[in-house]
């Protein structure tokens, strides 16, 4: 048991490092604009699902792991070594992309509420508790698919592809505003990083609502 839960930190350690080194460099390079940075993220969790989904789980997010903790399909304990490890690896992701570009460029693509963002006529500034109630709905639907595709196992081979374009729909739909974190280990590791801690709050928060209630529904009701 203790080999399995090593293998499975070490995974979820570089799972969630990859995560925040690829998903947050997209961000802070801005090359690919908000198409690439969702897809910089859904691509990455896509291709660790199949590399270590047979070791992990590859939760590599926090809210992940408070889901599947709240649906009853992991332990205390292990959640809790999960959770430990995969802020240490959004550390690691952060602060060596911040290495590797020489400091803190494009913001390190640390998650922000949007402020005076101009959609047409309209300029639109999010509020932090807009920004939780965001965050908190696109984080349930990632959880949502999780739960019922891989550890459901209703998707067979597919949950990969299915979590995968989760992450990067809810990314097109929700980074203009809050930067569509959905993932504390996320936003922990370029905040820190770049000294960038404001609304943090809002990022913790808002991912463990959303992770639980989708845990809680799936035990409640949509477990088959």
């Amino acid at each position: 048991m203790g080999n399995n839960l090593s293998k499975a930190l070490v995974a979820e350690f570089i799972g969630t490092f990859a995560l925040i080194f690829i998903g947050a460099g997209a961000g802070a390079l801005g090359l690919g604009g908000l198409v690439g940075v969702a897809f910089a993220h859904g691509l990455v969790v896509l291709a660790f699902v199949y590399a270590y989904g047979h070791i992990s789980g590859t939760h590599v997010n926090p809210a992940v792991t408070l889901g599947i903790l709240a649906a009853g399909k992991i332990d205390a304990g292990r959640a809790a070594a999960y959770i430990v490890v995969q802020i240490l690896g959004g550390l690691a992701g952060a602060f060596l992309l911040r290495w590797v570009l020489g400091g803190v460029v494009g913001g390190l693509g640390a998650t922000t509420l949007a402020q005076d963002l101009v959609i047409g006529s309209s300029t639109i500034s999010i509020a932090p508790a807009v920004g939780v109630v965001l965050e908190a709905i696109l984080t349930f639907f990632l959880v949502n698919t999780v739960l019922n595709a891989a550890v459901g196992g209703k998707a067979g081979g597919h949950a990969g592809l299915a979590i995968g374009l989760t992450l990067t729909f809810c990314i097109l739909m929700g980074g203009p505003l809050t930067g569509a974190s959905l993932n504390p280990a996320r936003s922990i590791g370029p905040a820190l990083a770049s000294g960038n801690t404001a609304n943090l709050w809002v990022y913790l928060a808002g991912p463990a609502l959303g992770g639980i209630f989708a845990g809680l529904l799936y035990r409640g009701l949509l477990e088959e």
